[in-house]
């Protein structure tokens, strides 16, 4: 049964927003008190954090589909709809996200780091937020505006000082578990390890973690055996420890070439050559072993490797390279820049900068692409003309008119404003004008207004009456 995953492909989906509420206040002796309906609530976003105490990706494994909740619709009485819930979801610290593509979108190293893998949707606006002066009584509201939804790969790479690397049963299980408390599977049979094992080495005032990585062989760089599944894990250490079996029963092998072959497979894997590196000369207790080492040390330290010859079962050697690894770590810190506090970075938008992009298709439509107005039209209740119209006035005082004739477009092309998946595609007429001023006293109810006294409404229907037979002639309208 799995117990270790280092890699999953996670769905994640943000909750949308509520839908805001039109309603219109009642009460006794006051039927038509005026618009009161709420907003919706916002959303939930799903968030990633670094817990310490989660050091797999095994339960993402097995649910790899995860969604927050969505915001509740307004309602009347100028109660706005309660917030979705965020989804947290605790991962390794370590772990990198990437998208399909496999663009990293976040590197989460250390406890508390977080990322918003996927944004709530906002909530839309109540009619009594939509009031204004000029639209005393709107008869819509805002719709929710969806949650994100991401595709998104995770990927752990063990946060460790030290990594233990070389050939299936060189010993570095053995290493690992005398060196720090650490008690990892260990036999005498290939490809024990199969999972990376981390242990915590105090050596004086140093403290340290060290990485048993599972084990090398030729062509783990391109996905043979299990190399390439665990490679990843040696990329944030900053020692890397050739582990090199000096008492393999295998004729073939002898140190030198093993450390060649391993070697090689990081240079193919890529960004690890200018690693500190260390040899380890393990099981040294059995004779041969020991003859074997005295005989190959003088060449490794030949090629500037400091070695050590140690045995992990009789405990040979691990005090001298505990501190020695020590100094490296110590050195190895002390190199890294300084963490600086905070910064808040501001990009102001450039003074051009209209917030939406027209472009001319070859098929003769027009595409407009910008988060506002698709964000409106995905807002829009395409089913209320007021609504429709109060999306026209955003459009307009948007330049979104102004930019369509400036790109070509004419009375009746087909504009798109959206991605190609989801646009919405409407036959464009030029006003000029605004929505508003299109549609007449568009969101004024006759209803609030107070009654034109009788003698006023007969100098008005005189005055309409007047201007009709100017225009007319002797016809008259009204008769």
């Amino acid at each position: 049964m799995t117990t270790f995953v280092d890699r999953v492909e996670l769905h994640v989906a943000a909750g949308s927003g509520g839908h805001g509420c039109a309603s219109v206040h009642r009460e006794k002796f006051k039927p038509l008190g005026g618009p009161d309906g709420g907003n919706g609530g916002r959303g939930g976003d799903v968030i990633l954090i670094v817990d310490q105490s989660v050091t797999t990706l095994l339960d993402y494994h097995h649910s790899p589909h995860r969604k927050a909740t969505n915001g509740k619709p307004g309602e009347g009485g100028n109660r706005s709809g309660k917030d979705g819930q965020d989804l947290v979801l605790p991962v390794p610290d370590g772990t990198v996200v990437l998208d399909g593509a496999g663009n990293v979108l976040a590197d989460m190293v250390g406890h508390g780091t977080s990322y918003i893998a996927a944004q709530g949707g906002r909530g839309g606006l109540g009619n009594a937020a939509l009031a204004s002066a000029r639209r005393k009584a709107p008869g819509f509201a805002l719709l929710g505006v969806p949650g994100d939804f991401q595709d998104i790969v995770l990927e752990l790479k063990t946060v460790a000082d030290v990594a233990l690397v070389g050939y299936p049963s060189a010993g570095k299980s053995s290493l690992i578990s005398v060196l720090s408390a650490a008690k990892p599977k260990i036999a005498d049979y290939p490809f024990t390890t199969l999972v990376p094992n981390l242990g915590v080495v105090t050596a004086g005032e140093t403290v340290y973690t060290i990485a048993d990585v599972p084990g090398l062989i030729p062509g783990a760089s391109q996905g043979k055996g299990l190399g390439l599944e665990f490679l990843r894990h040696v990329e944030r250490c900053s020692v890397l420890v050739h582990i090199l079996d000096t008492a393999t029963l295998e004729s073939e092998r002898d140190p030198i070439s093993d450390l060649d072959i391993i070697e090689e497979e990081l240079k193919q894997y890529g960004g690890l050559d200018r690693r500190p590196r260390m040899v380890v000369l393990n099981k040294i207790d059995v004779p041969d072993g020991k003859d074997l080492a005295e005989m190959v040390r003088p060449d490794l330290e030949a090629r500037g490797y400091r070695v050590f010859e140690v045995s992990a079962v009789a405990h040979t050697g691990l005090r001298e390279l505990s501190f020695a690894l020590a100094e490296l770590i110590a050195e190895s810190r002390a190199a890294k820049p300084k963490e600086e506090a905070t910064r808040i970075v501001i990009r102001p938008k450039a003074v051009d900068d209209s917030g939406f992009t027209v472009v001319s298709e070859e098929d003769g439509l027009f595409r407009v692409r910008g988060e506002k107005p698709e964000r409106w039209v995905r807002q829009t209740d395409f089913s209320n003309d007021e609504a429709v119209g109060y999306l026209a006035d955003r459009l307009n005082r948007l330049g979104v008119e102004e930019a369509l004739m400036k790109a070509g477009a004419r009375s009746g092309d087909g504009v798109a404003i959206g991605p190609e998946d989801n646009a919405v595609v409407f036959d464009w007429e030029p006003t000029m004008m605004s929505g508003a001023e299109m549609l007449g006293r568009r969101g004024e109810d006759h209803r609030f207004e107070a009654p034109r006294p009788a003698a006023q409404r007969r100098r008005d229907r005189d005055a309409e009456r007047d201007e009709a037979l100017q225009e007319y002639g002797d016809f008259d309208p009204f008769e």
